[in-house]
C-alpha cells in the first residue's frame, strides 16, 4: 500500500522513478481506510534527502500511511528552503493536540554540543514528554536516539576519539525480538557518529540490547512494551550518503578516516558496495508491522 505525502513533495518525482508508490493526500481523501498516522520530525540539514529516505522505507509494507512532515518551533534551517518548509511541514507547537501512530525522530549534526546547548532542545524536551501520551511507538534514529536516551533515561552520549564512519556489522544479541524478524545472526548497518552508547550504559534503565558489536557500542535497543525504540545508525542511508559526507568533511579540512567496508578496498575512488539496503527495509517493515500496526489502538484517542 502506498504512503500518503503532500502534493508536490519532490520525493514523489524520485521515488516513482523506483517504481515505489506514493499517492498525493487528494486521491488518498477518495479512499475509505484508516492509514496509519506516521510524524517524521526531521532535524537533518539535507531535508529533502532524509524525507526521500524515509518515504522510500515506509512505503515496503502493505498498511498505508499517512506522514506528516515536522520542523521545530523557532528553528530556521539553512540548507532548505523557506519555501519548502512552508508548503511541507508543520511545526513541534502545532502538533502537540494531534495524537500518532507513531514517531520517527531523525539525526542532526549537533552531536559536538551538550543537549541543553542545542538551541531548539526546550522545545525537542517538550515533544518528547508529549510523546509519552500522543504517539503509540517512537523511533529514535541517530542523534535523535542519543536525546531521547537522555531524556527519558538520563543517560549521557560518549565523544569517541575519532568518526564511527561506515558499514559495519552488528550482531543480534536478541533472537526472539519481533523488531528483527527475518534478520540473519550477523546484519549489515551505516554508522556516521562521533559518539556512542556503551551496552553497560542500559543497565537499570529497563532497554532491552537488539543489536550491537563492540566496535559500535549499543545500536538498536527497545523499551519493554515497544513504544521507544532506539537506533544509533543510519539504516535509512541511500548509496551515496556516506560519500557525500566523506567529501564534505575532506573539503571543510577533517581527518575524517575513510568510511570502513563501503567502498570497494576501501578505496574512495572505487565506488560504494551497498549491503545494508534488504535489513534496512525489513527494519521498517517489522516496525511498522509489530510495533506500531498490530499494537496501536484503532482509535488513537484511546493512546495512553
Amino acid at each position: 500500500m502506498p504512503v500518503n505525502v503532500p502534493d508536490g513533495l519532490p520525493a514523489i518525482n524520485i521515488l516513482s522513478k523506483e517504481n515505489i508508490f506514493l499517492m498525493t493526500e487528494q486521491r488518498a481523501k477518495t479512499q475509505d481506510i484508516r492509514p496509519l498516522e506516521i510524524a517524521i520530525v526531521n532535524l537533518m540539514p539535507t531535508k529533502i534527502t532524509t524525507e526521500t529516505q524515509l518515504l522510500r522505507l515506509l512505503s515496503n509494507t502493505p498498511i498505508q500511511i499517512r506522514v506528516t512532515l515536522v520542523q521545530m518551533s523557532g528553528h530556521t534551517p539553512k540548507n532548505t528552503s523557506a519555501a519548502h518548509m512552508e508548503a511541507f511541514y508543520t511545526t513541534s507547537a502545532d502538533i502537540l493536540t494531534r495524537r500518532f501512530d507513531g514517531l520517527i525522530v531523525t539525526g542532526a549534526p549537533v552531536e559536538h554540543l551538550p543537549f541543553e546547548q542545542v538551541n531548539y532542545w526546550k522545545r525537542l524536551k517538550e515533544l518528547f514528554e508529549w510523546s509519552k501520551t500522543h504517539v503509540y511507538s517512537s523511533l529514535f534514529i541517530c542523534w535523535g536516539a542519543n536525546a531521547a536516551l537522555y531524556h527519558f533515561y538520563g543517560v549521557d552520549k560518549h565523544i569517541m576519539d575519532k568518526k564511527l564512519s561506515g558499514v559495519y556489522e552488528l550482531e543480534v544479541l536478541e533472537k526472539s525480538s519481533h523488531l528483527l524478524r527475518g534478520f540473519d545472526d550477523h546484519f549489515l548497518m551505516p554508522q556516521s557518529r562521533f559518539t556512542t552508547v556503551y551496552p553497560q550504559d542500559l543497565t537499570g534503565t529497563g532497554l532491552k540490547l537488539l543489536a550491537g558489536s563492540e566496535e559500535t557500542g549499543a545500536v538498536v535497543f527497545v523499551s519493554p512494551e515497544h513504544r521507544q525504540v532506539f537506533v544509533t545508525g543510519h539504516p535509512e542511508y541511500d548509496d551515496r550518503t556516506l560519500d557525500s559526507e566523506f567529501l564534505r568533511d575532506q573539503k571543510a579540512g577533517l581527518n575524517t578516516p575513510v568510511p570502513v567496508n563501503y567502498y570497494k578496498d576501501d578505496n574512495p575512488s572505487n565506488p560504494p558496495m551497498v549491503q545494508w539496503k534488504a535489513y534496512a527495509h525489513l527494519f521498517f517493515a517489522n516496525w511498522l508491522n509489530h510495533y506500531v500496526y498490530q499494537e496501536t489502538p484503532f482509535d488513537l484517542g484511546d493512546i495512553n
